[in-house]
């Protein structure tokens, strides 16, 4: 009950956070304030009304269209706060049916996630659009994970998920580091700093779920390259970006990679007897 009432409080949180993850998707890129000046419509540049600015039913009652000018407003801004809170009431439910207690150290470690959930869905969009992953938003994510992950291992005194994180952090870094180095045009340098912060979140839940979740990005990467490759959208020269796939693998490994990795081993008879 308690949970299932934070998770959908999580969900309407995370649309609001949806609604200014497009304009941080939008402007952070292009070197612009995130806060002045107002949000307007980029065709008339009539200043939005608050009333025109609730996140996915504002674009639904204006039928996808500026109030003032009748131009289309993508629909890529309701997908993206929709996508947020729904992203959001997942994390919440996972993080909260997942722990015995809602202890303090529960709701730091939902914090964490939930602010790693936010920076996917940022991070997603604008590598899809740029093929580029700012420091603006991978490097403040190793300060609020270690100080959130750091925290929660303390308050509940589980110092090894806090070691296993750094193990993942460093991990994950020095092995794309390598990758990077040995083929630059294939891995830059933003999904090695990338790769540290997902190292540290995945880590710190599990060996499970830092095996799955890093082993995921070369899968997902791997079949949708493929696929675009069959279907003739790509040659074997053109630069896809990895940044999404990290995350999706990422995801995996947080939501399911203790059961799959369990799983996986039970198939060798490596499991608990």
């Amino acid at each position: 009950m308690v949970a299932g009432a934070l998770a959908g409080a999580s969900g309407g949180f995370g649309l609001l956070i949806g609604s200014f993850l497009n304009v941080l998707i939008w402007r952070l890129p292009r070197g612009e304030s995130l806060s002045h000046p107002g949000s307007a419509c980029p065709k008339c540049g009539h200043a939005i009304r608050w009333w025109d600015n609730v996140p996915v039913v504002s674009w639904l009652v204006l039928r996808g269209k500026c109030r003032d000018c009748a131009e289309p407003i993508s629909w890529r801004y309701p997908v993206v706060e929709l996508a947020t809170g729904v992203f959001f009431a997942g994390v919440a439910w996972w993080g909260l049916t997942g722990s015995p207690s809602t202890s303090s150290g529960t709701f730091l470690m939902l914090a964490a996630f939930l602010y790693l959930a936010a920076i996917s869905v940022a991070l997603t969009m604008i590598d899809l659009d740029t093929h580029k992953l700012p420091n603006k938003i991978v490097l403040p994510a190793y300060a609020v994970g270690i100080a959130l992950l750091g925290a929660a291992s303390i308050l509940a005194t589980d110092y090894e998920a806090l070691i296993r994180g750094g193990i993942g952090l460093a991990a994950m870094f020095v092995v794309y580091l390598l990758m990077a180095l040995a083929y630059p045009g294939g891995m830059g340098f933003g999904d090695v700093k990338l790769a540290g912060v997902l190292g540290l979140f995945l880590g710190w839940l599990g060996w499970g779920n830092l095996l799955v979740g890093s082993f995921g990005a070369f899968l997902f990467g791997g079949v949708f390259s493929i696929a675009l490759l069959v279907l003739r959208k790509v040659n074997r020269k053109s630069g896809i970006p990895f940044g999404p796939w990290m995350l999706a693998g990422a995801w995996l490994g947080i939501f399911g990679g203790d059961t799959i990795w369990a799983g996986y081993l039970a198939l060798f008879g490596l499991g608990n007897s």
